[in-house]
């Protein structure tokens, strides 16, 4: 009986540890093209390549964001190498006049929002870069 007490507070620690995470910011120009895969160019000259899950490449391939001022979360996997948190974790943000904007795709036919370049899954159309503000709500239909 004291061991189903004592349990719960062995674990509290480790899961509080894994929930903060070692996530880390780079932000600078970003740079795609020609076979080679986009990397980011740090404001002291430092190239860093980047890498993520598929939908984060697809992101970071995207001809619109072609030497954007972008910043990118998650961690160094070697040196001069920085893999991206997956798609889900919201990590990609393009900076414009000053502000901070997370990068998504919009459809304004079918008022969808997506987070990956490419087609409306609805209605099959390209969908546009959509640079948004964290905190603004999507538009109704």
């Amino acid at each position: 009986m004291e061991r189903r007490r004592f349990l719960p507070l062995m674990l509290t620690p480790a899961v509080g540890v894994w929930a903060e995470g070692t996530a880390k910011s780079l932000r600078g120009r970003l740079t795609q093209g020609e076979g080679k895969p986009p990397v980011l160019t740090l404001p002291g000259g430092q190239i860093v390549a980047l890498d993520g899950d598929g939908p984060t490449r697809g992101v970071l391939n995207d001809d619109r964001l072609k030497d954007a001022d972008f910043e990118v979360r998650g961690d160094y996997s070697a040196p001069g190498q920085f893999q991206i948190e997956p798609i889900h974790t919201r990590s990609l943000f393009a900076w414009q006049k000053g502000e901070r904007l997370m990068v998504t795709y919009w459809c304004d036919i079918c008022y969808i929002r997506t987070f990956t370049p490419g087609v409306c899954w609805c209605c099959q159309e390209n969908t546009r870069l959509d640079l948004k503000d964290p905190d603004t709500p999507d538009p109704k239909p």
